[in-house]
C-alpha cells in the first residue's frame, strides 16, 4: 500500500487554531494485533532545555570539531590541537557530526555510519513523509510515528521553529512486513539514507517491520539540533545500518510499593522510545496493594488498592498498552507468587473460599517474609489457582495475543508455609514430609498448575497461535543449578536473574541450556544506594555492566534495569531512572566493545534531548564540564 502524507503545512494551521490535543485511530484488522490510537499534541512550544547563550551558541562565536572528537568553542581552541576545517554555529551543532556516531544514542551496530559535517537549514513543518506499506495497519502505524517525530523535532527548537524560507525534507519509509507483532523475534532493524541536493534534502528508510522503521525515525531526531536563529539544523548526508543487539531491552517499573500516576508511566514510556528499549516489565502487585482492575475479579482492586483513586481500570491498562505499542515497546505485566500477594487476597474467608493467602500482615513479619507486609499464596487451596486463572485471563485480554506473563516467583519464604497449620496439614495427608525437598516441590507444582492454566487460556483465546509461550520466572532457590533440571523446564520458562555480577548462576543456567533475561544487582538495580547499606551505581556503572555469553545466539534473550518503588513515588521517579537507564539501552541495542569515557559525550546530548521531551533526567556531571569537552576528565 502506497500513501502520500498531506502536507504538515496543512496540519500545522489545524493545530494552530485548535488549542487541543488530536487524536487518531486505526480500525483493527484481520492482520491486525491490536488497535493503534494515540492521542498527540503537537505544538511549537519552545524546548525545555537550558537555551542559555553557553547551550546554543552565539552568532558570533564558532564551534569546531578536534580529531579527538571533542567539540570546543574558537575561545578554547588548544595550541597543537589538530581541528576539523568545518566552523558550526553552536555546540549541539558541532555534536551532530563529531564523532564516527555523532551524538546517536544508543550507538548503531551496523558496519555503516557516516555522517556530514554539512548542515540543511529547514523548517519542520517543510517535512514530508511518504509511506509504502504491505497493509492499512502497518501504514496507518507509520502515520503515528511520523507525527511523533514531527513532535520530537518542534521540542528541539531552540528559539522559533519556522523558516521564511526552507528546503523541503522529504522523507520515504519502506516497510515490507505486515505485522504489528512485537516478540523477542521481531526484526528491529533499518537502514537510513540521507543525502541532500540544491532542491531538497531527501532521507529514505528501509525496514523490515514498523518497528524497526520507528527506531529508524528516533535515529533521525537524533541527526537534528536547534538553530540559533529560528528553524532546525540536520546533517545534509548520512549512512546508517543498524539493529539491536538483543532482542530485551526492558525497565522494571514497580507501582505497588508506591502508586505511580498513568502520565509517569507515560513518561516511562516516552523516555524508553528515546532510547529505543522496548520492554516495560509493570510490577503492578505485590504484597502491600494490588491496584490493577482485574474485571472477572473486581474483589482484588476493592481490597488491595491503597484508596479508590490509587488504581488502574481496565481501559487504563488497555490504552497504555496501544501508547507503548506505537513507541515501539511491549508491557509485560507480572502477577508476582506464590510469595508477594497478600493486600486483594484477603477475601477468601468471607467469600466461602478459604484461607488463598497465608501469613498475611502478620507481626513480627521476620518470622513469616523477607519484608513487610507479609502475605504467601496458598498452594494447597484449589480456590486460589481458580481465582488465579482468572485474573491471568484478564492480562492475556489486555495484552497483545503474542505477549505473554510474568509469574514472578522470587524470594519465597519457606517457614510462612512450615508454620500456616492447614498447610502442614495438607501436606502430611497427602504424604509429603516436611523437608525442604518437599516444599521445593510444592512450589514447582504452583508454577506448574499456573503455566497449565496460562496455556488453556491461550489455547481458548488465540486458537491461532499454536506454540506455547514461554513464562518468566524470577531467579531464586527453585533456580539454583541443583534443582532447577527437577522442577523448571527450561522449554517453558525463561529466567531473570537479579544476582550480583560476579555470581556464578548466569554461567551455570546458560550451560544448562536455560534462556535468560539480567538484571544485574550490584549495577541495573537503580532503587539502590537510597536505602539501607546498597550503594548507588551511577551511569558509567550502569554502561559499563556486561552481558553474559550463551552458547547459541538467543539464549540470553536482554536484560532489564529495575526500579523498585519502596523508596520512590512519582515526585521523584523520573530523576532516578533518567538517564541512568539510557546507559543500559546502549549496553542493549550496542553491546559496546567501548567504554563509558568513549561514549559520554553522546550520553550528555541523550539527556538534553530527554530534557527537551519534558523528562525530568537527573544531571549527571556539571554543566561547565558539558559545555567545555575533555577538561574534566
Amino acid at each position: 500500500m502506497h500513501m502520500v502524507y498531506k502536507p504538515l503545512k496543512q496540519l500545522k494551521t489545524k493545530l494552530r487554531f485548535s488549542g487541543h490535543n488530536l487524536c487518531y485511530c486505526s480500525t483493527p484488522t484481520a492482520t491486525a494485533t491490536l488497535a493503534v490510537c494515540i492521542c498527540l499534541a503537537l505544538s511549537a512550544a519552545p524546548a525545555q532545555y537550558d537555551d542559555s547563550v553557553e547551550a546554543i551558541g552565539s552568532g558570533s562565536r564558532k564551534w569546531l570539531c578536534s580529531q579527538t572528537d571533542i567539540c570546543t568553542s574558537e575561545d578554547d581552541m588548544e595550541d597543537g590541537a589538530q581541528y576539523l576545517e568545518e566552523r558550526f554555529e553552536s555546540q549541539r551543532d558541532c555534536r551532530l557530526s563529531c564523532g564516527k556516531y555523532g551524538s546517536i544514542w544508543p550507538m548503531p551496530t551496523g558496519e555503516e555510519c557516516s555522517l556530514s559535517h554539512e548542515r540543511v537549514h529547514f523548517d519542520p513543518w517543510k517535512v514530508r513523509f511518504h509511506v509504502v506499506a504491505p497493509s492499512e495497519v502497518t501504514t496507518q502505524f507509520l502515520r503515528e510515528t511520523n507525527r511523533l517525530f514531527v513532535s520530537n523535532l518542534l521540542k528541539e527548537c531552540s528559539r522559533n521553529c519556522t523558516l521564511a524560507s526552507s528546503k523541503q525534507i522529504l522523507v520515504r519509509a519502506t516497510v515490507s512486513s505486515d505485522s504489528l507483532v512485537l516478540d523477542w523475534r521481531t526484526d528491529e532493524s533499518y537502514s537510513m539514507v540521507l543525502r541532500t541536493t540544491e532542491t531538497a534534502t531527501f532521507v529514505d528508510i528501509q525496514a523490515a517491520t514498523v518497528y524497526g522503521a520507528r527506531h529508524s525515525f528516533e535515529t533521525l531526531s537524533n541527526l537534528v539540533a536547534g538553530s540559533v536563529t529560528n528553524g532546525l539544523l540536520l546533517v545534509s548526508a548520512a549512512r546508517i545500518s543498524d539493529r539491536p543487539a538483543f532482542p530485551h531491552r526492558g525497565v522494571l517499573l514497580d507501582t505497588s510499593r508506591n502508586f505511580i500516576p498513568l502520565r509517569y508511566l507515560r513518561s516511562t514510556l516516552d523516555a524508553m522510545a528515546a532510547s529505543k528499549m522496548n520492554v516495560l516489565h509493570w510490577h503492578v502487585v505485590d504484597t502491600h496493594s494490588f491496584p490493577l482492575e482485574i474485571t472477572r475479579v473486581p474483589e482484588m482492586q476493592r481490597y488491595g488498592a491503597y484508596s479508590a483513586s490509587q488504581t488502574y481500570s481496565r481501559t487504563d491498562s488497555v490504552n497504555l498498552v496501544k501508547y507503548a505499542r506505537l513507541r515501539g515497546i511491549r508491557i509485560l505485566i507480572e502477577i508476582d507468587g506464590p510469595s508477594h500477594a497478600g493486600n486483594g487476597w484477603q477475601w477468601g474467608p468471607a467469600a466461602g473460599l478459604g484461607n488463598m493467602s497465608v501469613c498475611l500482615n502478620q507481626s513480627p513479619w521476620r518470622r513469616f517474609c523477607v519484608q513487610p507486609p507479609c502475605g504467601q499464596l496458598n498452594p494447597l487451596n484449589d480456590h486460589m489457582y481458580a481465582v488465579l486463572k482468572e485474573i491471568l485471563e484478564d492480562v492475556a485480554e489486555v495484552g497483545a495475543p503474542e505477549e505473554t506473563v510474568h509469574m514472578g516467583g522470587d524470594e519465597v519464604f519457606l517457614p510462612c508455609w512450615n508454620n500456616t497449620e492447614e498447610i502442614v496439614t495438607k501436606m502430611r495427608a497427602q504424604g509429603y514430609d516436611l523437608s525442604e525437598q518437599s516444599f521445593l516441590r510444592l512450589w514447582s507444582q504452583f508454577h506448574q498448575r499456573n503455566l497449565n492454566a496460562w496455556d488453556d487460556i491461550n489455547e481458548r483465546m488465540y486458537p491461532s497461535i499454536k506454540e506455547p509461550k514461554p513464562v518468566i520466572l524470577w531467579s531464586s532457590h527453585l533456580t539454583v543449578p541443583k534443582y532447577i533440571e527437577t522442577f523448571l523446564p527450561k522449554e517453558r520458562f525463561i529466567i531473570q536473574t537479579w544476582v550480583d555480577s560476579q555470581d556464578p548462576l548466569n554461567r551455570d543456567l546458560l550451560q544448562r541450556g536455560y534462556r535468560l533475561i539480567v538484571s544485574t544487582k550490584n549495577a541495573w538495580y537503580l532503587d539502590h544506594g537510597f536505602w539501607g547499606s546498597t550503594s548507588y551505581y551511577n551511569w558509567r556503572t550502569v554502561y559499563a555492566s556486561g552481558m553474559p555469553m550463551g552458547n547459541h545466539g538467543n539464549q540470553v534473550l536482554g536484560g532489564e534495569v529495575c526500579m523498585w518503588s519502596e523508596f520512590v513515588d512519582h515526585n521523584s521517579l523520573e530523576s532516578r531512572i533518567w538517564p541512568r537507564a539510557g546507559a543500559a539501552a546502549e549496553r542493549l541495542w550496542s553491546n559496546p566493545k567501548s567504554s563509558a569515557l568513549v561514549a559520554q559525550r553522546r550520553f550528555y546530548r541523550y539527556r538534553e534531548r530527554l530534557l527537551a521531551r519534558g523528562i525530568h533526567a537527573d544531571a549527571v556531571i556539571p554543566r561547565w564540564c558539558v559545555l567545555h569537552e575533555g577538561r574534566c576528565l
